[in-house]
């Protein structure tokens, strides 16, 4: 009787440890071409993207937008550097104020980089000062 609990126990466990695993990959698979869509400023499929994310798995931007990096860079860096205004003020528009204003991954905050890099006039830019 005991050996049966004992297997249960260890049947249930492993099951439960192997889903959050699969459940990682398909996420890891619905945000696979974030950076593309970025990149090319399709705030259309981005929107669609991001309900999809937040219907299946409950999350929304500002969950997994640190986890996500295009050629070394945040999203937001990344529609920057692409000109990609509507997808870069959507983004802002959609992550807490408190969010964008801690430090990346570098230990810069978005208007350190952007006054580094040149951009404070754009729109992106802009929109971000007025979030923050």
């Amino acid at each position: 009787m005991l050996k049966i609990v004992k297997s249960s126990l260890l049947i249930a466990a492993s099951t439960i440890a192997f889903s959050n695993i699969a459940q990682a990959d398909d996420i890891n698979d619905a945000l696979a071409n974030i950076c593309t869509i970025v990149e090319a400023d399709d705030k259309g499929e981005l929107r669609k993207k991001m309900r999809r994310v937040q219907s299946d798995y409950r999350l929304k931007l500002h969950d997994y937008y640190s986890g996500i990096s295009c050629g070394g860079q945040s999203l937001i860096r990344t529609a920057l550097s692409s000109n990609a205004v509507e997808v870069g003020t959507l983004m802002v528009k959609k992550m807490p104020s408190k969010v964008l204003q801690t430090p990346e991954a570098d230990g810069k905050t978005l208007q350190a980089w952007i006054a580094e890099q040149g951009l404070q006039s754009s729109p992106i830019s802009e929109e971000l000062n007025s979030r923050i």
